[in-house]
């Protein structure tokens, strides 16, 4: 149990990622790696949301299932062919936007 006379000072992600961001050679890292991961972020919710476990989404695009939590984790780079595969697995399109 914690006395209640010590104070716990709690960190902000938000202000060290702030900072961290500052760095040059941090940022380039942060954007690149950042839209793999939201990318990764975007295919585990579509999966869930269509009920469909990794290894019934690696089957329809041939790969195994190992593949599929390596691209869920953001362990893997996707190519544009792998993206409409993955699309059209949950009958889908595949949208490139650049805003």
């Amino acid at each position: 149990m914690i006395s209640k006379s010590k104070k716990i000072k709690l960190t902000d992600f938000d202000d060290i990622l702030r900072e961290d961001l500052k760095n040059p050679e941090y940022k380039k890292l942060f954007d690149y790696y950042g839209k793999q991961l939201e990318i990764s972020l975007s295919l585990i919710r579509l999966r869930k949301k269509m009920g469909m476990t990794q290894s019934e989404v690696a089957k329809k695009i041939g790969t195994t299932q190992s593949n599929i939590a390596r691209m869920e984790t953001g362990q893997q780079n996707f190519t544009v062919e792998m993206l409409d595969k993955l699309a059209k697995a949950f009958g889908k399109e595949l949208k490139v936007v650049f805003n």
